[in-house]
């Protein structure tokens, strides 16, 4: 059977009129060849003066083409190849899962999900608008009855579909699980089928428990101008929501996020445990936001990382993580701050939340209202707590249980820094390394280029150590490390000075962040996004992008049980 050419897909869906002054788009395809289906759709977006906001394309397929088959596909077709070209550069480690690849500024995202038919059709948690069934004649027999029915749970009444494929007993299956169908009319769509997702039964709730209808944009405000905190009010903002950041320091990036530079590194375990999975995912998504928002060489650099690895005083094999940067966390939250639909406002401690009329208020220490919203995101760590349970205690009827949320201790830490004159340059290596703590050489500062070691982890429970305790707990990680560069750095850390930047972290007692609404209900408007630890540069974007998802009923952007592992409600096994 010949290919539909891509265009066939828009017109038997009715795209682009019918996305027309829509606030999101959301195509379900089921198989992702080699992209011109997808670029296809991007293009006729980006042509559109009515297009939606935001477009979510879902995409799947069993393996990941290499980009030069999709370059060379799209070459022959002149609007394409450009797109294509941007596709590329985002098109690195498709390992199977879920991996979100976002263009456009943020209002196209693409989730690529690789691995067999059936599974990732049943990991997704939205319903698609439209439905592209397209397929290599060679997986032909991936579409038994349980496939059709895992597609039908992924499509709401009025759901337009267009197949590659009329055999009868697709045709039969489709039309037993809810699609009216029909031969396509068009010359070029001679082998196509179409139709709408229009079942002569009820649909029952039961199809999709966890989904809600998406929330119209409106006004939020975020409680926390740290990674956490600026992830969310980038995220919502992209989506057409007015946010207001509140931050009881001056300026924002102040507490843990302050920190002058970290690493961007997922990570690894033997077992590929939910923690490796979701860093992986937030690595991608950070270094993508890395690339948009900030000047490489300055604010970060996609060196790459060398992790050494270590089973008590036995050292593993190395692994290198191509895929990996340094970068100056503040520096991200300022650019996330000054995206527009958001403003930030400090020194407004919030002591206090109300409701009045359908909004909250956010109250200072005086009764005076810094903000009113109609949805609030606390994304101030462990100072969550204390507004929720005065909430708690004030207004019972709402639900609020913090005894529920697997929260949290602070974890003090500190860095040691200098800058290189200090030190033989040769010394150093050529990239960050970390494992038994980290050192990030040659950070340009504005005094000049610097190194850094730590980080010094301190139990809460243990006295709080000094400075000189902490810069010794440094260097003996260092000692571990990178021996070599220990030996050259122990005069300098004797004769001094070293520069120590610390803080506290807020960790789970899982490490896994929260992200949620903080009490059980159909349309909750108090929700958390906290408890980063020391990874808030491998979470917080994924985790920003997961609560507007919630929002905006969106496809999610790793696999629906994955998600459900950061719900701050999961001790009660509520779904987000």
């Amino acid at each position: 059977m010949p290919a539909l050419p891509a265009a066939a897909f828009l017109r038997g869906c009715g795209l682009p009129q019918v996305w027309g002054q829509q606030e999101a788009w959301r195509v379900l395809e089921t198989d992702f060849a080699v992209g011109l289906n997808f670029l296809s759709t991007w293009r006729a977006w980006k042509d559109d003066p009515l297009r939606p906001r935001m477009l979510h394309y879902v995409s799947l397929t069993v393996a990941a083409v290499n980009v030069d088959e999709i370059v060379s596909s799209a070459a022959p077709i002149a609007n394409l190849i450009e797109l294509a070209h941007e596709l590329g550069r985002q098109w690195l480690e498709l390992m199977p899962g879920f991996h979100r690849l976002t263009l456009d500024d943020g209002q196209v995202l693409l989730t690529l999900c690789v691995g067999d038919l059936t599974p990732m059709l049943r990991e997704q948690q939205f319903l698609a608008d439209c439905v592209y069934l397209d397929t290599d004649p060679s997986l032909v027999r991936q579409w038994d009855r349980w496939a059709v029915k895992a597609l039908a749970r992924c499509c709401r009444r009025g759901t337009s579909l267009v197949s590659t494929l009329d055999a009868p007993v697709l045709r039969a299956d489709l039309t037993q699980c809810g699609f009216e169908l029909q031969t396509g009319q068009a010359e070029s769509m001679n082998h196509a089928l179409i139709g709408q997702f229009n079942p002569r039964w009820k649909i029952k709730n039961s199809r999709h428990p966890v989904l809600e209808p998406a929330v119209e944009a409106g006004t939020c405000v975020v409680v926390g101008a740290g990674l956490a905190g600026a992830s969310v009010a980038a995220a919502l903002a992209r989506r057409g929501w007015i946010v207001q950041v509140l931050d009881q320091a001056g300026a924002p990036a102040t507490g843990a996020s302050g920190l002058p530079v970290g690493l961007v590194v997922p990570h690894v375990s033997a077992d590929d445990c939910p923690l490796s999975k979701l860093s992986r995912s937030g690595v991608r998504l950070m270094l993508q936001q890395a690339q948009q928002l900030l000047q490489q060489g300055q604010d970060w650099d996609a060196t790459g990382v060398l992790e050494r690895r270590f089973n008590g005083d036995s050292r593993l094999a190395d692994i290198w993580h191509a895929q990996a940067a340094w970068l100056k966390p503040a520096q991200l939250v300022r650019a996330w701050l000054a995206q527009t639909g958001v403003t930030f406002r400090g020194h407004a401690k919030v002591v206090e939340i109300r409701p009045n009329g359908g909004q909250w208020e956010l109250l200072n220490a005086l009764g005076e209202v810094l903000a009113s919203a109609n949805r609030i995101v606390f994304a101030n760590a462990s100072g969550a707590l204390a507004l929720l349970e005065k909430a708690q205690s004030s207004r019972p009827g709402l639900g609020i249980n913090v005894n529920l949320l697997p929260v949290t201790h602070c974890v003090p830490g500190q860095l040691s820094w200098a800058m290189h004159e200090g030190a033989p340059d040769n010394a150093f290596p050529s990239f960050p390394v970390n494992g038994s703590g980290s050192v990030i050489p040659r950070v340009p500062t504005a005094g000049g280029t610097a190194w850094y070691v730590g980080s010094s982890y301190q139990q809460s429970t243990k006295a709080t150590a000094t400075d000189e305790e902490n810069h010794a707990s440094n260097l003996a990680r260092l000692h571990k490390l990178v021996p070599t560069l220990d030996l050259a750095l122990m005069r300098q850390f004797a004769a001094g000075p070293i520069n120590a930047w610390k803080n506290t972290r807020c960790v789970t007692v899982d490490r896994l962040p929260l992200v949620g609404p903080v009490y059980p209900a159909d349309y909750p408007s108090l929700w958390i996004c906290a408890g980063m630890g020391s990874r808030g540069l491998s979470f917080s974007v994924l985790c920003a992008e997961l609560l507007a998802a919630a929002w905006g009923a969106e496809p999610l952007l790793i696999a629906s049980g994955l998600a459900q592992s950061l719900n701050p409600l999961r001790r009660t096994g509520a779904s987000l």
